[in-house]
C-alpha cells in the first residue's frame, strides 16, 4: 500500500474495561450524544460486565471522550491503546448493549478473575523462560497474518470456540509431571484477560496475559527487540497494523471481512469488493453480483465524495 506522508488527521483508541454496569442501556443515549458532539465514529459496546469498543475522531473530540468514558462507574483505569490514521476508519457511529463485550459463550465466567498481567516491556523474558507455553487466543483469520514466534495456535474461526478447544486439548497442554505456566495474548487485551478468566475457573491457577495485548507491545517495543512476526489485524477499516501501530500491506476482502495480503490480491480468485481465495469457494454467483453492486455504488459515492455505509467488520 501507498500511504502518503502526511500528517495524521485522527485520533483511534481501542478501550475496554472489565467492571460491573449493571444498568449499561442508560449509558446507551448520553454515550451516543457525547461522542457525536465530539465527532466520533465508531464502535462502544456496554454490557453487564463492562464496556468494549474501537473509536476515532479529531485529537480534542477524542480527549474529551475518553475523559466521558472514564468518568463512567468503574471506568477511571480504562485501558486505552492509541492511534492515528490520515483518514476517519469508521463510516459510523454504534452504541450498543450485548450480554458480553467480547463473546465467550460461557454465562459464568468472572471476567474480574483474571490472570496476571505482564507488562509490554516485560513479555519477551517471561515467555522465554522455561516451562512457559505461549497461546494466541485470536481467530484462525487473524493469526494467519502475524504472531509471536512459538505461540500455539488454536485456529478457532471465532472466541466462542476456545473454551471446546482448550477443554479437548488440555490434556495434551498439561501433560508431564510439572504443569506449564500459561501466557496468553490477543489484540488489545480484552479476550485474553477473559481467556486467563476462563482458565483460572477450569482449574488453571498459573495464567497469564499481556497486558494492552499485541497493539500495546507493537506500539512500545522497539522492531529490533521484538518477538512479533507479520502484521496484527485490526477491525477497523486500517485492517492491519505493524510495529509503531504503522499501517500495515493488508487491504480487507468486503465479502468474507477478511485480511486480504499482496499474494491474495494477486490471485484469479481475488476481485476487489467481491471475493478473495479466503471465500471464492463458499459464495454464490448470485451473492458475487450483489457484491459487484454494492462495490459499484461503493465506487459512485466515492466519486461525489460522499461516504457509503457498506457492511461493518466482523467481531473477535
Amino acid at each position: 500500500m501507498n500511504h502518503a506522508m502526511t500528517a495524521p488527521t485522527f485520533a483511534v483508541a481501542a478501550l475496554y474495561r472489565f467492571t460491573p454496569l449493571p444498568d449499561c442501556a442508560a449509558l446507551v443515549a448520553p454515550l451516543a450524544a457525547a461522542a457525536r458532539a465530539n465527532g466520533i465514529k465508531g464502535t462502544l459496546l456496554l454490557a453487564p460486565e463492562g464496556i468494549n469498543g474501537t473509536i476515532a475522531g479529531p485529537a480534542a473530540g477524542m480527549a474529551a471522550m475518553l475523559a466521558t468514558l472514564r468518568a463512567l462507574p468503574g471506568c477511571a483505569a480504562l485501558e486505552v491503546k492509541h492511534a492515528s490514521a490520515d483518514a476517519m476508519p469508521f463510516h459510523r457511529l454504534k452504541v450498543r448493549v450485548k450480554r458480553e463485550i467480547v463473546t465467550m459463550g460461557q454465562p459464568d465466567i468472572d471476567p474480574l478473575a483474571a490472570g496476571s498481567y505482564v507488562a509490554p516491556e516485560d513479555w519477551n523474558d517471561f515467555i522465554r523462560q522455561p516451562g512457559t507455553i505461549l497461546i494466541d487466543t485470536r481467530n484462525d483469520y487473524e493469526v494467519a497474518i502475524g504472531s509471536f514466534a512459538g505461540a500455539i495456535d488454536p485456529q478457532t474461526p471465532s472466541f466462542r470456540d476456545f473454551p471446546a478447544w482448550f477443554r479437548a486439548r488440555r490434556a495434551e497442554l498439561f501433560a508431564g509431571d510439572t504443569p506449564p505456566r500459561v501466557a496468553m495474548f490477543c489484540t488489545g487485551g480484552i479476550r485474553c484477560e477473559k481467556s486467563t478468566a476462563f482458565l483460572k475457573a477450569e482449574g488453571v491457577t498459573d495464567v497469564h496475559h499481556l497486558r494492552g495485548g499485541i497493539l500495546k507491545y507493537l506500539e512500545t517495543t522497539p522492531a529490533e527487540d521484538s518477538l512479533w512476526q507479520g502484521e496484527c489485524f485490526v477491525f477497523d477499516e486500517r485492517v492491519s497494523v505493524g510495529h509503531g501501530l504503522a499501517p500495515g500491506n493488508h487491504s480487507l476482502c468486503r465479502a468474507c471481512r477478511r485480511p486480504v495480503s499482496a499474494t491474495d490480491r494477486a490471485s484469479a480468485l481475488y476481485e476487489e469488493g467481491v471475493s478473495c481465495p479466503a471465500c471464492h469457494a463458499s459464495r454464490s454467483d448470485d451473492q458475487r453480483a450483489g457484491y459487484r453492486e454494492r462495490h459499484r455504488q461503493e465506487q459512485l459515492a466515492a466519486t461525489r465524495g460522499v461516504a457509503h455505509v457498506g457492511a461493518v467488520l466482523p467481531e473477535p
